[in-house]
C-alpha cells in the first residue's frame, strides 16, 4: 500500500486520505460518501478555495472566472476537458469573481480569466487569459 494522500472532498469540504496507488479506484468521501473525482471542475467559493489549497496534497488549479466574461465563457469547455484528463492527480477548481471576490482579491488577480496552479498550499504557476485545450494541457504540464 502506497503513502496516503490527503484529498478535500469537492462536496462537502472534508479531508480524505487516500493510498496514492487507489487515486484512480474511484474513491469516495468517508464523509458525504459522494465521489473524490467527478472529471469535471468543482465550483468553490473563498473558503472552499482556501480549503482545497490548504489541505489537498495533489496540486490544485483554479479558473478565476466571471459569467460576463466572454473569454472565460470561451475557455470553460476546455477547462473543464483538462480536468476530466488530469483527475486524479490534479483537482481543478472554478471561482467565480463575480460572486466571490474576496476569494480572488488575497491573489492579486486583476485580469480574468486567470490560471492559478497551487502546490503544497503555494501558488507554483499563473497564466493570464483564454487558451485551447492543447495550450492549456501543455501549460499544466510544463506547471506540474
Amino acid at each position: 500500500m502506497s503513502e496516503p494522500l490527503h484529498v478535500v472532498c469537492p462536496h462537502c469540504g472534508r479531508t480524505n486520505r487516500v493510498p496514492a496507488d487507489r487515486l484512480a479506484a474511484a474513491p469516495t468521501c468517508g464523509a458525504c460518501k459522494q465521489p473524490l473525482f467527478t472529471g469535471r471542475p468543482a465550483e468553490v467559493d473563498a473558503a472552499g478555495l482556501q480549503t482545497q489549497i490548504g489541505r489537498s496534497d495533489l496540486p490544485v488549479l483554479v479558473d478565476f472566472w466571471a459569467p460576463w466574461c466572454a473569454p472565460c465563457r470561451m475557455m470553460a469547455p476546455a477547462f473543464a476537458q483538462v480536468a476530466g484528463q488530469f483527475e486524479p492527480h490534479l483537482r481543478c477548481l472554478k471561482l467565480n469573481t463575480e460572486d466571490h471576490p474576496d476569494g480572488a482579491a488575497p491573489f492579486g488577480i486583476r485580469g480574468i480569466p486567470t490560471l492559478i496552479l497551487f502546490r503544497g498550499g503555494r501558488e507554483a504557476a499563473r497564466v493570464s487569459g483564454a487558451m485551447d485545450v492543447r495550450r492549456l494541457a501543455d501549460w499544466v504540464r510544463q506547471s506540474l
